[in-house]
């Protein structure tokens, strides 16, 4: 490694910065819903627009062919920390760049990286982190398509995997970890809230577990799908999580018009996944990267409005007589394990629930097919409130035995609030329970 910068190297003029990004007025530190107004672009770049353009291109032009060597050096790995300059449309681009930046700041991470799905995401950093014969240790239940990739596709590659429940005690954890240390456990791999059920993982039980018994260059990674709270109401890095994972279709996006995906975390991670990424090619595109930049504009908004009403709306279905049960965090039980988790690591009980009917799959698809505001569709974390039945749509694939000990039975109703009218929910669910 060199101290000389980059026109001392090539010989070309140097790329033009953005400006430094303002993250204080004073000696007052910046909210992130602030610095999504313009941190990480410079309208003198181009030509003075306020918003940054969709840069349509496939390739970029470089200044010499040293300066081309020098960015591919980072491209292919050569030299860590990715590419100084604009090479391919794989790899970087102007609108993925700038998002990847706005992202960092939600969690204060110290890279991101943009994706086409949250899936892509998902796989792209698996990919890069294990190998045959290596163990992925999770918890449990994940995202139906997530448990596939574990253990039907990436077994058939000779990776193993181990669970525990989303709710695990460190004893429990400590159980797990411990078995799977016989081999080479590569990557620990948390979703908080578990979908569909909305059991909270215990992050720092896992990291003080983690820490105990693995040491040195053994010891794995802690990766966390943060789509359900994120990033708004919990911020796992600071948790002992290494890694944090988004479907950014959901909140970030939070219009149901994109899809895309985000990893957050070090800079040796994130260079690990990146060479991964500029391999295979998920990186998110330009159109979509620039949507996703309007929208976190909005983003505290979106959810402090949703978190608000789905509050109201719960509030209303725990006392129906025709509800079994409301999975809410804002409903925890004083003194439980759960309560304790929620209290150490979050700061909302979000706007996605579980609403747990009395009766079973015919129950749940008559109030499904009720419902005249809310849409039937999967997905969360849009404007629009959502309602879909795991155990028959997102889960179907998984084995009936494992749905029915995470606790995906028929009668489960997957719930998102928007931000529509809180009333106006309310009398929408009320008349579709009549048909239960």
């Amino acid at each position: 490694m060199t101290d000389e910068t980059e026109a001392e190297l090539t010989g070309a003029t140097p790329r033009r910065r953005p400006k430094a990004s303002v993250d204080k007025v004073g000696a007052r530190k910046l909210k992130p819903a602030t610095m999504m107004m313009g941190h990480g672009y410079d309208p003198v770049l181009s030509e003075g627009s306020l918003k940054p353009p969709i840069f349509l291109t496939s390739t970029f032009v470089f200044p010499n062919a040293a300066a081309g060597k020098r960015h591919f050096e980072g491209v292919t790995g050569k030299r860590p920390g990715g590419a100084e300059g604009l090479v391919y449309s794989r790899f970087n681009g102007p609108n993925q760049e700038i998002l990847e930046d706005r992202l960092s700041v939600w969690e204060e991470a110290e890279d991101a990286l943009a994706f086409s799905s949250g899936m892509s995401a998902i796989a792209t950093l698996f990919l890069s982190m294990v190998k045959p014969g290596d163990t992925i240790v999770h918890s449990g239940p994940l995202y139906a398509a997530t448990e596939t990739l574990i253990a039907r596709i990436l077994g058939r590659f000779g990776v193993h995997w181990l669970d525990f429940p989303a709710g695990a005690t460190r004893a429990e954890i400590d159980a797990v970890l411990g078995k799977a240390a016989s081999g080479n456990v590569a990557l620990i791999y948390l979703e908080s809230p578990a979908n569909p059920t909305n059991a909270l993982v215990d992050v720092e039980a896992v990291a003080a577990s983690r820490d105990a018994i693995f040491t040195g260059a053994n010891k794995p990674p802690i990766a966390i799908d943060n789509t359900f709270l994120g990033p708004l109401w919990a911020k796992p890095l600071e948790q002992g999580a290494d890694i944090v994972v988004y479907s950014l279709t959901k909140y970030a996006g939070g219009h149901s018009d994109l899809v895309a995906g985000g990893v957050l975390g070090s800079k040796e991670h994130i260079n690990t996944i990146r060479l991964m990424r500029n391999t295979i090619g998920t990186i998110c595109d330009p159109n979509t990267a620039w949507m996703l930049l309007r929208s976190l504009e909005t983003l505290e908004l979106r959810m402090s409005r949703a978190g608000e009403n789905a509050a109201k709306v719960c509030e209303f279905l725990r006392q129906h007589p025709k509800v079994e049960h409301v999975g809410y965090l804002g409903f925890l039980e004083d003194g439980s394990r759960q309560a304790d988790i929620y209290k150490r690591h979050c700061t909302g009980a979000g706007s996605t629930f579980s609403l747990y009917l009395k009766g079973g799959e015919k129950e749940a698809f008559a109030f499904l097919d009720a419902l005249k505001i809310a849409k039937l569709a999967v997905s969360l974390g849009g404007t629009e409130t959502l309602a879909s039945h795991p155990a028959g749509m997102t889960h179907l694939s998984v084995p009936e035995a494992r749905k029915q000990a995470l606790g995906i039975t028929d009668n489960l109703v997957r719930i998102s609030i928007g931000v529509e009218d809180a009333d106006d929910l309310i009398a929408d669910f009320e008349e579709a329970l009549k048909t239960v």
